[in-house]
């Protein structure tokens, strides 16, 4: 028992909640580079703060496998105890905030790329309601957002199509709709209840594999008999935009991504059987996850107000309960 005594107090009067910090970091990351980005610490410092917590702790706490990095046995209860630990710290600030009544501190939000075209609008309306809230806003594809939920780096995330392989809560706060666009020259901009077996044997512009907006294409092909076959894969809403414009093909994008091209008339949307469709817009977060003030109040705005927030923004075209 003295033993043990003596090395909590070691470890009490050596390890710094920093370390606990960083090496949370690096294990739910996965590698030094991604956990210096996130802290905004440089690699070699991480590298040796946790090299400094080994040697105090006694014991290897991170081992490479391939070109991966495991915890060892004692480095998995070492970061147990940095959740618990970090966990209960960011409680008790939220229980602070609490008892202040006052919603401020930092708000992450990461959304699927094509969300960036209106979460800015409802993040700049929250901030003006709540100015001491800093909103901290990444935008990425959807492989990226759920490795993200995984790892629980976010407070809320938005996205079109729910995870069901994750132990998730999602609140649905606005409509999604997905439409059929091409060039205004193109032979069908005119043409009326396009079939989709016509519209099949056009040069199909798409989203990488795994998107939102992909799958929920590919399943109402799919649900008809009818297969796709992509011309082009492209990376980015804005990458197909500007390939429809071009008239390399046809494609199937949210009107959220549309409301300068559609106001200008640079894309027609096509009249499809089937289309438009319908989806949810959904903010999303980890079962049982204890929201901070912040995130709570944000997640209340957005079912109460995000859809009439959005109306007062130019080109949100929000008719008939529809974006």
């Amino acid at each position: 028992m003295t033993m043990v005594y003596s090395i909590a107090k070691n470890l009490i009067r050596h390890v710094t909640l920093r370390q606990m910090q960083i090496f949370e970091a690096v294990v739910r990351l996965g590698g030094y580079t991604r956990a210096a980005d996130e802290l905004h610490l440089t690699q070699p410092t991480v590298s040796m703060q946790i090299k400094k917590l080994s040697e105090t702790i006694g014991s290897p706490l991170l081992e490479k496998i391939g070109n991966k990095l495991h915890t060892t046995a004692v480095g998995a209860e070492v970061y147990s105890s940095a959740q618990n630990i970090l966990g209960n710290i960011l409680a008790l600030g939220e229980s602070t905030e609490t008892l202040e009544g006052v919603v401020k501190g930092p708000l992450r939000i990461a959304v699927i790329t094509t969300a960036k075209y209106f979460m800015p609008h409802l993040l700049g309306a929250f901030v003006n309601q709540h100015p001491e809230v800093q909103p901290i806003l990444k935008v990425t594809n959807r492989s990226r957002v759920l490795e993200r939920l995984k790892s629980n780096e976010d407070d809320l995330l938005i996205m079109g199509q729910v995870p069901v392989e994750l132990d998730v809560e999602a609140h649905p706060f606005i409509d999604n709709e997905l439409v059929v666009v091409a060039s205004p020259q193109h032979s069908l901009a005119r043409k009326k209840s396009i079939s989709l077996r016509e519209l099949a044997k056009e040069r199909f512009l798409m989203r990488e594999s795994g998107s939102g907006t992909r799958l929920a294409v590919e399943r109402l092909f799919a649900e008809n008999g009818l297969e796709i076959q992509p011309y082009m894969d492209l990376g980015s809403s804005e990458a197909i935009k500007q390939a429809v414009m071009a008239g390399l093909g046809i494609s199937v994008l949210s009107r959220h991504n549309l409301r300068l091209e559609l106001a200008h008339k640079h894309i027609a949307m096509l009249d499809v059987e089937g289309f438009p469709l319908f989806y949810r817009w959904y903010a999303v977060h980890l079962k049982n996850k204890k929201l901070s003030l912040a995130a709570r109040t944000f997640l209340d705005f957005l079912l109460q107000q995000g859809k009439d927030m959005l109306k007062q923004f130019p080109y949100t075209q929000i008719k008939d309960g529809s974006y």
